[in-house]
């Protein structure tokens, strides 16, 4: 693994970083600038260097951009000297490689856009990646490699693709936490406190997504290996229809993919 230098400090970098040096690449490839005491102390028990600008005994090859996407360009200006040559991998939504390539004065730069989800913090994430045509073989094993530390990878061919991958597994935890909270509301009202409606519920999720991921059957196939005619799931699933949750949910991601757009052309 080449030096690397994440720009920003936040949940996300510390998790990939976790997987990376969990993995057992050296802390000492690794550095992070960020101007938080927060960040800094998160990055020492990984012992990692953490900086408030670009640091002088540090060239990277490879450099994360791991900010929010209202500060990149304001990011990529002020550090564009810096970053001739580097591979540039951007885990920001809604900026674009154009958009990368203007603020940071490279033309030129190779560049992964990628869209990772909130389970990377516990090794369970799935990152969607998209390769600028002049990245090497070599870069593209380099972002997977980050990636794959925390995680799946899925491959993509056009950056548009970003936007749909953030609707589904970017945004995705936040759906399935809805539906978890519900869940755990419903069996409030069935008389559990609210620990033992917590453990039923992550429980049943984590099984069910488990059991999903193990097996070769289809998730309609699943459900229906589960559901027996006239039975209580059955009388469930019945209820969901009738209220037509499997057409707000396919609602929910339309919308998300349709902001990630609006983001991407700048519409606040």
């Amino acid at each position: 693994m080449q030096n690397t230098l994440f720009i920003g400090g936040g949940n996300m970098a510390f998790a990939i970083l976790g997987g990376l040096i969990g993995s057992g690449i050296p802390a000492s490839t690794f550095h992070v600038i960020d101007p938080s005491p927060e960040a800094a102390s998160k990055m020492s028990t990984l012992n990692i260097q953490c900086t408030t600008d670009w640091p002088s005994n540090f060239t990277p090859a490879i450099v994360v951009l791991a900010v929010k996407p209202q500060l990149m360009q304001s990011v990529l200006n002020s550090q564009a000297a810096h970053l001739k040559q580097v591979l540039m991998v951007s885990i920001a939504a809604g900026v674009s490689v154009a958009q990368i390539r203007d603020w940071s004065q490279q033309n030129d730069a190779r560049v992964v856009r990628c869209m990772p989800n909130t389970p990377a913090l516990v090794s369970q994430g799935i990152s969607g990646l998209f390769f600028t045509a002049n990245c090497s073989a070599e870069d593209r094993s380099i972002a997977q490699q980050i990636f794959s530390s925390c995680g799946e990878v899925l491959v993509l061919n056009q950056e548009d693709e970003i936007n749909a991958v953030t609707a589904i597994s970017g945004s995705g935890p936040g759906y399935v936490f809805f539906m978890m909270e519900a869940l755990a509301m419903a069996a409030k009202n069935l008389g559990f406190n609210e620990a033992q409606a917590n453990l039923l519920v992550s429980q049943t999720f984590l099984g069910a997504a488990t059991l999903a991921r193990q097996s070769n059957d289809s998730f309609a196939t699943l459900r229906e290996k589960v559901t027996s005619k006239g039975g209580t799931t059955f009388a469930g699933l019945e209820q969901l229809r009738a209220r037509g949750v499997q057409e707000a949910i396919v609602s929910a991601a339309k919308s998300a993919c349709e902001r990630a757009v609006e983001l991407q052309k700048g519409v606040s």
